[in-house]
């Protein structure tokens, strides 16, 4: 395994964005950048062995700072959205940046996908990794606290991207860190991921309203087309007419994984016909949002030349549901001092 580290250029205000490459024992590669945490490529295996770029993203980074739809990047502090830009926490009402209509969507204008973290690369026993660190200020977007966090990317020597997220606060805040890598496991070989089977490990799923907020209640997938217990085309439903698919213009959708939160377990598959290769995502969190891309546009120069179209990747963001500083019967994500917040999730390939 070996690590390597070049510029990935500047930013505005004279700082330099660094790019490692993280190469395992299996030649299995991820660039990484301290820039957002984002994952820059992320080179897997066909079903004959041949590597290439399962993730959309772009080749300069003035392109990730200027237009990027959140492409590979880490989300925090608060991934998905919150309903109002508001929320309440021991009698404190806090008002945060209304960046998605009326709502508070990924952590607000400049959230963790657009700070430049403190990178360390390290060899471990698992495989090579990269440690990033950020200190967010009490205030930041609205937010309480000064939240320390952790992130450690590893590419494991059994051709998995393990992410460890740690975090901890001054003050009682609101945590719901994840990655929002777009997948394309064909690697340009199809152009959308309608025809990338998907299986999701879930019973329940959170609907939503008009603006994308979840109501509040827990409606089993039996029945409807978010269901994905049962291995299906991402492309077979996706314009089922009703009402939740409406709403999201597609899947764009909290689901429930089964289980226990806390145990590491698989939340979803994703399989690619075309090149046999296949993606487990294994996590510790309590749900996941499928997002297929809807809202993507229907051109974007992308990295080597190539143009993504709507629906060019999928996202599987490992989560605590939408909103839940409003939802008090939602699994928590309130931090006090002297907890620690932790979780992890393993995109893990194969083919």
């Amino acid at each position: 395994m070996r690590i390597n580290k070049e510029s990935f250029g500047t930013l505005s205000d004279g700082t330099e964005a660094v790019l490692y490459t993280l190469v395992n024992a299996q030649g299995m590669e991820a660039t990484l950048t301290n820039y957002g945490g984002i994952v820059v490529s992320l080179y897997t295996p066909d079903r004959e062995g041949n590597l290439a770029d399962v993730v959309l993203g772009f080749d300069t980074l003035d392109e990730y700072v200027d237009h990027s739809p959140f492409f590979g990047c880490l989300v925090g502090r608060f991934g998905n959205r919150i309903a109002n830009a508001r929320f309440s926490l021991e009698g404190v009402a806090y008002k945060l940046a209304q960046n998605d209509g009326q709502n508070h969507l990924h952590g607000g204008v400049a959230g963790f996908d657009k700070k430049l973290w403190a990178a360390r690369a390290i060899e471990t026993p698992e495989g090579p990794a990269l440690e990033l660190a950020y200190t967010s200020p009490d205030g930041e977007e609205g937010y309480p606290g000064n939240l320390s966090v952790q992130v450690v990317y590893t590419l494991t020597n059994n051709n998995a991207l393990k992410i460890a997220y740690a975090a901890v606060t001054d003050k009682t805040t609101v945590v719901n860190l994840t990655n929002h890598s777009y997948f394309n496991l064909s690697a340009g070989a199809a152009d959308t991921i309608l025809d990338h089977q998907v299986m999701i490990n879930a019973q329940l799923y959170t609907p939503v309203d008009e603006t994308l907020i979840p109501t509040g209640e827990l409606h089993a997938v039996e029945g409807t087309p978010l269901d994905f217990r049962a291995t299906t085309p991402v492309g077979a439903r996706i314009e089922a007419d009703h009402r939740q698919i409406e709403l999201g213009g597609g899947y764009d959708h909290n689901w429930v994984v089964d289980g226990r939160p806390g145990d590491l377990r698989l939340a979803a598959r994703v399989s690619e016909p075309i090149t046999g290769r296949v993606m487990h995502v294994l996590t510790t969190e309590p749900a996941v949002q499928f997002y297929a891309g809807n809202m993507m546009p229907p051109s974007m120069p992308g990295k080597g030349g190539r143009t993504y179209v709507r629906r060019g990747g999928l996202c599987l963001e490992t989560q605590h549901y939408p909103d839940s500083p409003n939802q008090p019967h939602f699994p928590s994500t309130v931090l006090h001092p002297g907890e620690t917040y932790r979780t992890t999730t393993i995109y893990r390939f194969s083919a």
